[in-house]
């Protein structure tokens, strides 16, 4: 694999406008995430994290027109990072110096847990989540996004997750005037902002640079929390802390490694499916990490593939990674020159833009008809929900794909077994699936004078098809034969083969033919290494032996 993502300079003039049309978009939402992270004085690590990672995910990454940057998942989890230190006594304010550090150390590995799951090539696991869970997931953390920002939105300072905020909000109701009036301007700016303006000027932008002045001539300095000082230049090198708080570093960088590998992945499937091409997972993994790992050790919010800059940017005309670097490039400029300006930003009006984020972030559609899908479907979804924002992350998405999983296990199983008791004589309810075999073969069953069981097994054969072999085999004994009939059955799994082996094993047992009828060579060379007798080429000839067998 070679590490430096491949480009080409035929599209220059798309790439570029297409970086630029994505920075503008990234800007509001970089401080917004910052903030929502890392509480007051956070807002510029948002914008230190979009620039690093931007620049290096699109250098390094698999997926051309990818932009990366801070997302709704990573600032929910770096927020929760914070509060997790913060219970065991590490002071979560930024200027108190001492949990930044942390923090960043958890950036740094969550980065090289994603370089290790590239070079171990899992990026085609990590995109086989159920959509149920991804769905779940991706609503519970707009859910929390909300959340979280009620307090803001109000004027009312909040710490912690979920509980704690909304805890906070309702035991401190004292709303801030001028934060309200901030926010009803911002919300009012991004869904009422008609999309031939906004396809110009992005909302979020757009309420912006028209709030912020406002919000300086109604109601002055004093009256709302702001942005604050914001350091000039560009970010430098800062070592993060390992400490004694390892173990909490430990965890939380594998929470951003999961999640982040999650989240970019998903846009990248989003980023083919708009540009017509297709990305390399496990490149993008690598990517990722080493954009993290850097924006770590630059005190920057960790990033992931981010939908709807990617979007904008194929739509402005990116389809190379030099569209992902601009992008970069065009925030470091903004960086440098303009910090003073976005000093002046409400908080409010941060709150405001996550609001609308919150809400794009929630998958509604699904939300909708989950339930007339499948109530197991919509279950599962829910489940994954509920535990994203009142539980952990990482284990909603863990504990949702395991249900999921059974679910899908099982619902196999039922196909792979429903023709375990078709062919039963004694069974006049199975009558319809026996007469579904050729006429040849019906005939020879029907001259085995109901002393024959023939077992239909179809499909691959996983470890969920074992108990249903398993429960069927005291059936044996009520036969003098038995054939089990694999002719369309690919593959066999060392769970089925195992309870294959059983069932063959209590024939003999009960002094009882048993014969493995139309294996094919791959099954049957599997058979045979677990010393598994009486293996026929195929079902005909099965049933014409036994009936020989029969007459003796």
């Amino acid at each position: 694999m070679s590490l430096i993502n491949g480009f080409h300079l035929r599209n220059v003039r798309g790439d570029v406008l297409g970086g630029i049309t994505a920075a503008v978009v990234a800007l509001p939402l970089a401080l917004a995430f910052g903030n929502a992270a890392l509480g007051p004085g956070g807002a510029i690590y948002g914008l230190y994290g979009a620039v690093v990672v931007g620049f290096l995910a699109a250098l390094f990454g698999g997926t051309p027109a990818q932009v990366s940057g801070p997302t709704g998942p990573m600032s929910v989890t770096v927020a929760g990072v914070v509060a997790g230190l913060a219970a065991v006594g590490v002071p979560r304010d930024l200027s108190a110096g001492q949990i930044l550090p942390l923090v960043m150390a958890a950036v740094v590995i969550g980065g090289l847990f994603q370089i290790l799951f590239g070079i171990l090539k899992l990026g085609k696991y990590i995109t086989l989540v159920p959509y149920s869970v991804v769905s779940g997931f991706m609503s519970g953390i707009g859910v929390i996004i909300i959340a979280l920002q009620i307090g803001p939105l109000l004027g009312i300072s909040t710490r912690g997750g979920v509980i704690e905020s909304l805890s906070t909000v309702f035991s401190n109701f004292e709303p801030n005037g001028a934060a309200i009036g901030v926010a009803i301007m911002t919300l009012g700016i991004v869904f009422l902002t008609p999309r031939k303006i906004s396809e110009l000027i992005p909302s979020p932008l757009l309420a912006l640079l028209i709030v912020t002045p406002l919000s300086i001539l109604i109601f002055g300095d004093s009256a709302l929390d702001r942005i604050g000082e914001i350091p000039r230049g560009v970010p430098s090198l800062s070592l993060p802390s390992f400490n004694k708080y390892l173990p909490i570093i430990l965890k939380a960088g594998l929470v951003l490694a999961v999640l982040g590998a999650i989240d970019s992945l998903l846009t990248s499937l989003v980023a083919d499916n708009i540009s017509q091409t297709k990305h390399n997972s496990d490149r993008e993994l690598i990517g990722q990490g080493i954009g993290n790992a850097v924006a770590g050790l630059f005190s920057g919010l960790p990033g992931a593939g981010a939908t709807m800059r990617t979007v904008i940017n194929v739509k402005s005309g990116g389809e190379t990674p030099i569209s992902g670097m601009v992008h970069s490039l065009v925030l470091l400029i903004v960086l440098v020159g303009a910090g003073p300006l976005a000093e002046k930003i409400p908080t409010a009006l941060l709150a405001g833009i996550l609001i609308k984020v919150g809400l794009d972030i929630i998958d509604w559609g699904f939300l909708r008809r989950a339930h007339k899908l499948s109530l197991k479907t919509a279950a599962v979804m829910y489940g994954v929900l509920l535990m994203t924002v009142f539980w952990d992350l990482i284990w909603a998405v863990l504990v949702g794909v395991f249900i999921a999983n059974m679910l899908t296990i099982d619902s196999i199983t039922e196909t792979q077994l429903e023709g375990m008791d078709a062919d039963n004589p004694l069974d006049k309810e199975n009558i319809k699936a026996k007469n579904l075999l050729p006429a040849e073969e019906k005939d020879l069953l029907d001259k085995c004078s109901g002393e024959v069981m023939l077992f239909r097994l179809k499909g691959p054969l996983s470890f969920g098809a074992a108990k249903g072999i398993s429960d069927r085999m005291n059936l044996v004994r009520n036969y003098k034969i038995l054939i089990l009939d694999i002719t369309d059955v690919p593959r066999l799994g060392v769970t089925a083969t195992l309870a294959i082996e059983d069932m063959m094993q209590e024939a003999k047992n009960n002094s009882r033919k048993a014969f493995v009828a139309g294996a094919n060579e791959k099954v049957k060379e599997r058979l045979s290494k677990f010393g598994v007798e009486g293996i026929i080429t195929t079902r005909k000839e099965a049933l014409q032996i036994a009936i020989n067998e029969l007459k003796k």
